[in-house]
């Protein structure tokens, strides 16, 4: 059985002049979004080299977690080179790669850092990526609760990366793929400006996915827009019929100020 799934994208570089180091790709199989930081041309490039090793996965009608995890490690190879002097580069990684266990449909999500994925079906939100982060280590262990870390002065510190010095290594879940799941990938300029309830309600009420996404950027931008935001949409449509899965991008409309072109590398900074 295959599965037909839409999609829609947006980015933005946010409201206080930085380039934009957010980096995404959205197209069948693969949604991911990267998130750059090292200096805006460093972490632009370690974004960009991020979702590269992603691109010869687009078309597949099946994609391994070997696969996925080899392109993860290119990805970490490519970003060390990037190192100059004492300015490591390095990025966030995080997002789903669509891919089938028999005739079954599977979203095969991946995270590393901060940046975030969510699933969101059946009128509920769940976030499925967990933030490796310094306030989510604290929330975890219990020194912090939730709403706490959500303030915190170091709730931009992340513990894993790709690049920048860490050897921290993506985690991996493997989810049924099922008519009507929309999934969310994210950058942290969403997240750190939205909270969880408003996303759900965005998502519940904007039935296209591309208005579904440029939506989301706009509110992050009446929040105040203090990073670079970077928003994928992907939903499953149902069964695809004889293809291995079919895309139905959403129209892109023309906006002065939210970039809605899908683009495998998108230069701009880790705020």
């Amino acid at each position: 059985m295959s599965l037909r799934v839409g999609h829609g994208a947006a980015t933005h570089a946010g409201l206080r002049g930085r380039a934009n180091e957010d980096s995404y790709l959205a197209a069948a199989p693969v949604f991911v979004v990267a998130d750059g930081m090292g200096g805006h041309e460093a972490g632009a490039r370690a974004s960009a080299a991020a979702v590269a090793e992603f691109q010869s996965l687009v078309g597949a009608a099946v994609v391994s977690n070997g696969e996925v995890r080899a392109a993860i490690e290119r990805a970490r190879v490519n970003i060390d080179a990037l190192a100059t002097g004492q300015r490591a580069a390095g990025t966030t990684l995080t997002g789903v790669v669509l891919t089938r266990v028999g005739d079954a449909g599977y979203w095969l999500a991946l995270n590393i850092g901060d940046s975030r994925t969510y699933r969101w079906t059946r009128g509920r939100l769940e976030q499925i990526s967990v933030d490796h982060s310094v306030v989510q280590e604290l929330v975890d262990s219990g020194q912090m609760d939730a709403e706490t870390a959500a303030r915190h002065a170091r709730r931009n510190e992340i513990t894993r990366a790709l690049g920048a010095g860490s050897v921290g290594q993506a985690d991996f879940w493997m989810l049924p793929a099922e008519s009507g799941d929309r999934i969310l990938v994210c950058s942290d300029g969403l997240s750190t400006e939205l909270d969880d309830e408003r996303i759900a309600r965005i998502l519940d009420e904007e039935t296209e996915p591309q208005e579904a996404a440029q939506r989301l950027v706009h509110e992050a931008l009446l929040h105040g827009g203090r990073d670079n935001v970077t928003v994928i949409v992907v939903d499953a449509l149902g069964d695809g019929g004889d293809d291995a899965y079919d895309t139905v991008p959403s129209a892109q409309p023309d906006d002065a100020d939210i970039d809605t072109r899908p683009r495998a590398a998108a230069a701009g900074g880790r705020a």
